[in-house]
């Protein structure tokens, strides 16, 4: 009988298995998010599992007994972290993973005074989400003709 239990997890990106359920995972989640921008041309669309394993993020993904169900990835400069990707497969949408997975990383990487993260500015669900976490509007970056991008940041009190 396989266990239900959901839990968070560090995800080797370097291992090629690994960035394979990685790029599975991303590829729909992505393809909603450029259908709601309606750009299709976003660089998470076009990784292979080569530029995932060399990309320097550290993973950690959300499963549900055996199943990878969300992931986050970020990048750590000094006292900011640099969130890359926060994914989850679109038949768990709605579930609070991405908020777990949010939580979890602010409560695991120490030294942290702010978190950083863009998003198409025409993704509202993705708006409405980092806004309703604390984080605040810190700029709006046109991209292209088509793109909009909208920067987050949020300060942690430690």
């Amino acid at each position: 009988m396989e266990s239900r239990v959901s839990q968070i997890r560090y995800l080797d990106v370097t291992d090629e298995k690994v960035a394979d359920i990685i790029l599975k995972l991303q590829i729909p989640s992505y393809m909603v998010e450029a259908t709601l921008i309606n750009f299709y041309d976003i660089p998470p669309l076009k990784d292979k599992v080569e530029t995932l394993q060399n990309c320097g993020e550290r993973f950690f993904g959300y499963y549900i007994g055996n199943e990878l169900c969300g992931a986050i990835s970020f990048k750590v400069e000094g006292k900011t972290l640099d969130i890359h990707r926060l994914t989850v497969n679109p038949k768990h949408f709605r579930k609070g993973i991405a908020n777990q997975l949010l939580r979890f990383i602010e409560e695991q990487v120490e030294g942290i005074e702010k978190l950083i993260v863009s998003t198409g500015s025409e993704n509202k669900p993705a708006v409405e989400f980092y806004l309703n976490r604390g984080f605040t509007i810190e700029k709006l970056v046109q991209v292209s003709e088509q793109l909009s991008l909208t920067c987050f940041e949020k300060k942690i009190a430690r």
